[in-house]
């Protein structure tokens, strides 16, 4: 990690976590489609297992593909360590139940239909109680949920589907002075155009089927540790500080100094529940990450302009997109998004619901289905789809109201992606 810190992002895009000579000079990463490793001998072995040694065992929890991902995503983020999983659900799951095992975490109201649903199906049932707040920036109702046994605050960098930008050092500052750690889903943004970890975030996540892969051909999740000297030890998180038999009758802190919270999400988690991301689709992941700069910086421009565009339309009735002229979050996207803001944004479709349905199925270039981040454009209701867990009062207070409709804005031509919104708004009033 020393010598990467040094080189610049569309270096490290490219080249981080992987050395051509130590895999027989392949250019490329290769897949290793293989279920186990040779350990060599027994009493190797036993070292591995007590963690003396750190080596391959078994590609549930480790293998060379998803390792050069991992390294690759980490050293992009700014992190010290990363573990890849089967999903971003997983690797949201994962870092919430890790931080906050036996407790309560804060977490933001305004937030992915799905992860909002596990909230309450999920993560009570398996001893986390999650404590929502309506508005992440307002730190005094955020200071309010703090209770003795909270143990984290869990938060979307810019949420899905209406770009709801975290002000993530207040929230980081306002978590450390609490003993708190502050974890970051920046699915939407990726390190390309936000780096959490800079403005304090102790972990990030990631869905990678997004933005990350960008071609809408995995499923994915990463989570990241930035070693930024959170202590674990300071008494909101007991878990970290008990004693494993398998660690060699040590804690988790004392194993793995550098990088805890990723350790036993990778001893824990993913080792005895086993969400772990296939080989192949570590590479292609690895693949898509090589050209992520050149497309968020297309998909940004292009949705900037749709984005205006919009704006103007009488069928339109607002527009969420950041960086607009009187967007409530103009000031913090240009304090953490000068690159841009992204291909993902939101509008409201002024019409009944039967004719936003007639404008949906006149669209020709944009896809209705319920990805996002690809390099195809994409459409989709909402609160309909995406967000169809949540009652009509959830939906109406995280501002996702009937009308909404998300855009994610793929890499055609912007021009012919205007084009096709403005046929599509012609055929659902003929």
């Amino acid at each position: 990690m020393s010598d990467s810190v040094k080189q610049g992002f569309d270096t490290l895009k490219i080249h981080a976590g992987y050395t051509p000579a130590e895999h027989q000079g392949s250019i490329q990463v290769p897949i290793y489609q293989s279920t186990a490793f040779e350990i060599g001998s027994p009493e190797r072995a036993e070292r591995l297992l007590r963690f003396e040694e750190f080596g391959l065992l078994y590609t549930r929890v480790g293998n060379p593909t998803q390792a050069a991902l991992e390294q690759r995503v980490a050293a992009l983020d700014g992190g010290v360590a990363a573990v890849s999983l089967a999903s971003g659900m997983a690797a949201v799951s994962y870092a919430i139940l890790n931080a906050g095992e036996n407790g309560r975490v804060i977490a933001a109201g305004q937030i992915y239909g799905g992860t909002y649903d596990a909230y309450r199906k999920v993560y009570p049932s398996l001893g986390v109680q999650i404590d929502t707040v309506a508005d992440i920036n307002d730190l005094d109702a955020v200071r309010r949920l703090i209770k003795p046994d909270t143990r984290a605050i869990f938060i979307e960098s810019v949420n899905n589907p209406v770009n709801v930008i975290a002000d993530v050092e207040a929230l980081a500052n306002l978590a450390h002075e609490n003993g708190l750690p502050l974890i970051v889903d920046n699915t939407l943004a990726t390190p390309y155009l936000w780096k959490p970890i800079e403005y304090g975030a102790d972990v990030v996540v990631y869905s990678a089927t997004k933005a990350l892969s960008g071609h809408g051909s995995i499923i994915g999740g990463i989570i990241v540790e930035a070693g930024n000297g959170f202590n674990w030890l300071a008494g909101r998180h007991p878990h970290f500080a008990e004693k494993v038999f398998t660690f060699g009758n040590r804690n988790v802190v004392e194993t793995f100094p550098a990088f805890p919270f990723a350790a036993r999400v990778r001893t824990y988690y993913l080792g005895l529940l086993g969400a772990t991301l296939s080989p192949f689709d570590a590479y292609l992941i690895i693949q898509g990450i090589e050209t992520l700069s050149e497309r968020l910086k297309k998909q940004s421009e292009s949705a900037q302009t749709i984005a205006e565009y919009l704006s103007k339309h009488p069928k339109v009735s607002w527009v969420s997109y950041p960086t607009l002229p009187g967007n409530r979050y103009k000031a913090l996207a240009e304090k953490y998004l000068p690159k841009g803001a992204g291909g993902v944004f939101s509008f409201g479709y002024r019409g009944d619901e039967r004719e936003i349905y007639r404008f949906l199925n006149s669209v020709k270039m944009f896809s209705y289905h319920a990805n996002l981040g690809d390099a195809r454009s994409l459409i989709i209701n909402s609160p309909h789809t995406t967000h169809h867990e949540l009652t009509e009062e959830e939906k109406i207070a995280t501002g996702i109201p009937p009308e909404t409709v998300r855009l994610s804005i793929g890499l055609e031509d912007v021009n012919d992606l205007i084009a096709d919104l403005e046929q599509a708004f012609a055929s659902a009033e003929s």
